[in-house]
C-alpha cells in the first residue's frame, strides 16, 4: 500500500502501518498522506514542548513572569475573577483552563488560527514536498550539503517524529494521570 512507503514508517511496526491506521488511511492518496504527517509532525511538536512544560510546573520550577506595573503584585489575568498569572502557573494543568476567561481562550484560538494558516500557506501553497517544513530554518539545517536528503536530516527527521510520538503517549498519560488519579501505573511528575 503507498502508507507503508510513507516517510516514518519504521521498524517499530515491523515496517508496516499499524491496522487502525492501514483501514483509515486505505483509500488516501499521496496529498492526503502528506496532510497527515504533517499532522503528526505538528502535534508531536506541540506535544514536546507540553513535555517539557509539565515537568517544569510540577516539579515546582514558577518563573516570575508577568509582574504588573509595580513589582509587588502580580497582573490580573482576569480584573472579574480575580485570577493572576500567577494564580495560573501554580495551579494544576487541567485546572488552569477553567481560569483562564474566555476572550484569554479567543485570543488563544486566533493566534493559532495565524500559525495554521501560515503553515498552510507555506506547506500547500508554496509547494513544500517536505511534510513539516514551513519555510521556517533559523539554524540553517535544511543549508547543509544535501539539503532535505542528506543522511543526516533524513536521521533528524526521524528523530523528531519517534520522539513527537513518544511525547503525544506521554502527555496522554499525565493528563490521563491529573483526571483519573492512579490511572497511571507508573512514575510521573
Amino acid at each position: 500500500a503507498l502508507i507503508d512507503d510513507a516517510f516514518g514508517v519504521t521498524n517499530e511496526t515491523g515496517n508496516k502501518i499499524p491496522p487502525l491506521g492501514r483501514y483509515i488511511l486505505q483509500d488516501v492518496n499521496e496529498d492526503g498522506i502528506k496532510w497527515w504527517q504533517n499532522a503528526e509532525i505538528k502535534n508531536g511538536r506541540v506535544a514536546m514542548v507540553a513535555t517539557i512544560g509539565y515537568l517544569v510546573q510540577k516539579t515546582g520550577v514558577h518563573f516570575p513572569l508577568y509582574m504588573g506595573p509595580n513589582s509587588s503584585s502580580d497582573w490580573l489575568l482576569s480584573s472579574t475573577s480575580g485570577v493572576t498569572f500567577g494564580d495560573v502557573s501554580h495551579a494544576n494543568a487541567l485546572d488552569t483552563i477553567a481560569m483562564v476567561p474566555s476572550a484569554g481562550w479567543l485570543q488563544v484560538l486566533f493566534a493559532a488560527g495565524l500559525f495554521e494558516l501560515t503553515a498552510y500557506k507555506r506547506q500547500w501553497m508554496d509547494g513544500n514536498e517536505i511534510p513539516g517544513d514551513y519555510g521556517y530554518d533559523p539554524l540553517g539545517f535544511t543549508k547543509r550539503e544535501g539539503g532535505w536528503n542528506s543522511k543526516e536530516l533524513t536521521d533528524l527527521r526521524m528523530k523528531e517524529i519517534k520522539n513527537g510520538r513518544l511525547a503525544m503517549i506521554t502527555m496522554a498519560g499525565w493528563l490521563s494521570e491529573e483526571s483519573i488519579p492512579g490511572s497511571f501505573p507508573v512514575w510521573h511528575p
